[in-house]
């Protein structure tokens, strides 16, 4: 018994370790292609995009850290919750949304001083676009595995 838990359990770490791996290797292909997207929507020029990118970034990186450090798990079943879990969670909702807004409203004052407000609502719409068009592409793979 001893030698299959000598086994397994490196078996399971590598395994373990494979899946982080590769969801940090889509997580960057998806930021690489979302790059791509917003380059390609806002045209923007050599001085603009300077200043732009370490700004949206920051952006980016900040909401990150609010989705990771909430501490809030997917609930898949509302009738397995307490009443009392239920209200814990829509505040923590809650504060997620304000601190995400507030994080918005200091992005959008910077981005004032960079871009003109054209671009601005155009970079709102390639971020609306590029979400859609990921949604529309994970749809279609999950489409066609469900079919095999």
């Amino acid at each position: 018994m001893k030698n299959i838990k000598h086994i397994l359990v490196p078996i399971f770490i590598f395994l373990l370790s494979a899946n982080i791996n590769a969801q940090k290797h889509d997580k960057e292909k998806i930021n690489a292609l979302k790059v791509a997207h917003i380059t390609e929507e806002l045209d923007l020029t050599a001085k603009e995009a300077q200043a732009f990118w370490p700004i949206y970034n920051h952006k980016e990186e900040a909401e990150d850290n609010i989705r990771e450090n909430s501490g809030l798990k997917r609930i898949n079943d509302f009738d397995a919750i307490s009443e009392t879990e239920a209200k814990d969670y829509l505040d923590t909702l809650i504060k997620m949304e304000l601190t995400k807004q507030k994080i918005q409203k200091e992005y959008y004052t910077k981005l004032k001083n960079i871009l003109s407000a054209k671009k601005i609502l155009k970079l709102m719409n390639a971020e609306r676009s590029f979400r859609r068009k990921m949604i529309q592409e994970f749809k279609q793979r999950h489409r066609g595995k469900s079919k095999k």
